[in-house]
């Protein structure tokens, strides 16, 4: 192996690798912001646009040309000015054509340069054809007059202006999106008239407050109809402060019982919007729905039907509902993040960005003013020594005759300037005639008056403020137009509760021993006459609504919650509840509850203990649950038993041993999980060895009769037998007669 000799490096820079690479991260990051994803207030364009319209106006695109190959324009930007991909730069050049995206676009295309459903279902730039708009030339019309610095292209070989001398300020009319290494702007577009007027107050008050701004600019104007929803307040604190949100709401009208769409908001799809919609029909969650089409075309740009089930339905919360749940209602973002005159990016106050644009406006104007100016002057420089040829005509043609360098002779003899010297030198014989001499000393006037008052207009800051303000409302009233995004402050949307888009349709939902669950439609359905899988049978069932909440208890004490709609049909035999809830390893699923969330129930365990609980206490939205009864060591979960009026109803239970006891209801304690207190007295040997358990439990009604059954006898106790059992809550009760001490099953005997 080769040794290599550190004498081979002498010379070369060394540096430690984390100095390298900071700096050199910091230099990308830096090139990111500066030259690709940040737009210069001046102009309102990232580099790939401004090499773009400056492109086109090379290649004399202009609005009143005929337009050429988009391909022919990405050639001459990516080979003279940006030397990036062809894919990238033709993208930026169709979002600048598309007036669904650009508030007043650019660029004038023809063939497919996209649509609102689909923007990047554009042809292929060997397709398509583009020339600049009328709008673009207030960007490049003052180009060629001094007004601004230029610098080298990539390769050195060519010139490109670092920024464009727009007339009017483009950064807030189109807005800009762009993320760059740690930073990203996010500027809507703007009405062009109220964004001028807001400039024009400003030059006319320059110490203006952001409130008197905002009484000419009063928010985005997207390219769309849609509503902007957003409050006062909101819109004032986002100018304010330079970031916020944008609420921005479709537009709908009723026609004939049928709900229509007529506007989108920015950027959304109405395929989109359609599918979206469909899926929340498909999942039945949207049953006030009954159909929905298409109806756009060229005459309704966009036409969207909701056909709702009936007139009774409440049109206004069935598009609350859709504005909160759909893209009908999206929020915009707003980050207005420039890169300023300094040349560093910063988060800017809408009165902060009118101040620079006409800081940036003014100089551009003076320098025009002053290219202008300079021209004017040698103008005239010239034309006094064509005066002075005129006025000695046959001497200097006599000079020029026999002189073999008349130049310097006729710079000698008349006092003239090289300029003047070349300009008669370069004079035509048809120019020679007598009536030239009039037209260069009207031609003198006319620049002496233009050079006076392009003097009182830059000695004065009033005479140049009132130039520009003459300028923009000029160019408002030729290019703006009204606002297209309504401003109309609404109450944020809300989505309706699932149980109210549920239909309230009675249900008996099943419980099987081995924990498979399914809903049957209507109350008359017998649960035990239902066939269940070999192996299993029947457990429990709950009557209740469609749009009500499930309850199910398992052999711990937990609680879980499903919505009834969402179980699956009694045709089949359903399926586990383990498939769609998590309960502990080894637990099982006791009883199932259904009911309002004020409804109240009774939990207990074998042990006797037990409390009254609301519903709405045993809802747990996790999979996983929560738990409610607190179980005794051994104990077991007893079926839960609904408890309707808790002053009259009583709780009758029973003991392995036969005994009985029958006590008000109201004596057990409202709790919303625990253990509970002793329902009856159960000696504590019996109790720990398990001899004695609490079998059978249920709240009989006032008035209501109990039936005891025994293997195949029955036997009823009237009210009247049944206060014989009375006692207070957690006493022994009284042994049931001989015979009877074995009780199968405890019913409420109606």
């Amino acid at each position: 192996m080769t040794e290599i000799s550190r004498d081979e490096f002498d010379g070369v820079e060394r540096l430690p690798l984390a100095q390298f690479t900071e700096k050199a991260y910091l230099d990308y990051s830096m090139y990111v912001i500066l030259d690709r994803a940040l737009p210069h207030i001046g102009d309102g364009l990232k580099p790939v646009q401004r090499r773009i319209v400056y492109a086109m106006s090379e290649l004399g695109l202009s609005a009143g040309a005929k337009p050429k190959k988009a391909a022919r324009t990405v050639g001459d930007v990516i080979g003279k000015f940006h030397p990036h991909g062809d894919a990238a730069c033709y993208e930026a050049m169709v979002l600048m054509a598309q007036d669904f995206s650009y508030r007043y676009p650019l660029i004038d295309g023809q063939g497919n340069w996209g649509s609102p459903d689909d923007p990047k279902s554009f042809a292929a730039m060997r397709y398509t054809e583009a020339r600049l708009t009328p709008y673009a030339k207030l960007l490049l019309q003052e180009l060629g007059q001094g007004t601004v610095d230029w610098q080298p292209n990539f390769d050195g070989t060519l010139e490109e202006p670092q920024v464009l001398p727009a007339r009017v300020p483009n950064l807030l009319l189109n807005g800009a999106t762009g993320i760059a290494v740690g930073m990203s702007t996010d500027i809507p577009p703007h009405n062009l008239r109220e964004v001028v007027s807001a400039c024009v107050h400003l030059l006319e008050a320059p110490d203006a407050p952001l409130e008197a701004l905002l009484e000419h600019v009063r928010g985005p104007d997207f390219p769309t109809d849609a509503e902007i929803v957003s409050g006062p307040e909101e819109l004032a604190a986002v100018y304010r402060t330079g970031t916020g949100t944008v609420r921005m709401r479709a537009r709908w009208e009723r026609d004939e019982g049928d709900l229509v769409i007529t506007a989108l908001p920015y950027q959304v799809s109405p395929a989109r919007v359609l599918e979206q919609i469909a899926q929340q029909m498909q999942a039945r969650r949207l049953p006030w729905v009954e159909d929905l089409r298409d109806e756009s075309d060229h005459e309704h740009p966009v036409r969207l039907v909701i056909v709702p089930r009936s007139r009774r339905v409440d049109a206004e919360a069935l598009m609350s509902h859709l504005f909160a749940t759909t893209d009908l209602e999206r929020n915009y973002r707003v980050n207005l993040n420039v890169i300023g005159l300094d040349g560093r990016p910063k988060v800017c106050s809408l009165r902060e960005l009118l101040v620079q644009w006409l800081a940036f406006r003014t100089e551009t104007v003076r320098r025009r003013l002053r290219w202008r100016l300079d021209r004017v002057e040698q103008r005239l420089h010239v034309l006094e020594g064509l005066l002075i040829a005129y006025l000695n005509l046959d001497e200097v043609i006599a000079i020029i005759r026999s002189e073999d360098e008349p130049k310097p002779v006729l710079m000698a003899r008349f006092a003239l300037s090289d300029a003047q010297a070349e300009a008669i030198l370069e004079l035509k014989l048809r120019h020679l005639a007598r009536l030239e001499e009039m037209k260069i000393r009207a031609e003198q006037d006319e620049l002496a008056a233009e050079r006076k008052r392009l003097r009182g207009i830059l000695d004065a800051p009033a005479k140049l403020r009132a130039l520009i303000r003459e300028e923009l409302l000029e160019d408002a009233e030729r290019y703006g137009d009204a606002r297209r995004s309504p401003l109309v402050a609404r109450a944020p949307a809300r989505a309706l509760d699932e149980a109210a888009l549920v239909p309230a349709e009675p249900v008996t939902v099943v419980l099987s021993q081995r924990g498979w669950v399914r809903a049957a439609k209507g109350h008359d359905v017998d649960p035990e006459g239902l066939s269940y899988r070999s192996g299993d049978g029947f457990l429990a069932a709950a009557r209740g609504r469609s749009n009500q909440l499930v309850v199910f208890l398992d052999t711990q004490g937990r609680a879980y919650a499903l919505p009834a709609h969402g179980l699956p049909s009694a045709r089949g035999q359903g399926e586990p509840l383990s498939g769609r809830l998590s309960p502990p390893d080894g637990a099982g699923f006791a009883g199932v509850l259904m009911g309002p969330d004020d409804s109240l129930w009774l939990l207990a365990s074998d042990a006797g203990y037990g409390f009254v609980c609301r519903f709405g206490d045993l809802v747990a939205r996790n999979k996983a649950g929560k738990a409610v009864l607190r179980l005794p060591e051994g104990a077991r979960v007893l079926p839960p038993r609904p408890v309707s009026d808790p002053e009259t109803e009583r709780v009758a239970v029973v003991t392995s041993t036969g005994h009985l006891l029958v006590f008000p209801v109201g004596e057990l304690p409202r709790l919303a999980r625990g253990k509970g207190n002793r329902i009856i007295a159960i000696p504590a040997a019996r109790a720990r060895s398990g001899e004695e358990r609490v079998t059978h439990l249920v709240v009989v009604p006032e008035g209501a009769r109990l039936r005891l059954e025994s293997g195949r006898r029955f036997r009823i106790l009237k009210p009247a037998e049944l206060d014989a059992y009375l006692g207070e809550r957690g006493r022994r009760g009284r042994r049931l007669p001989r015979g009877w001490q074995r009780v199968d099953a405890l019913r409420v005997d109606s």
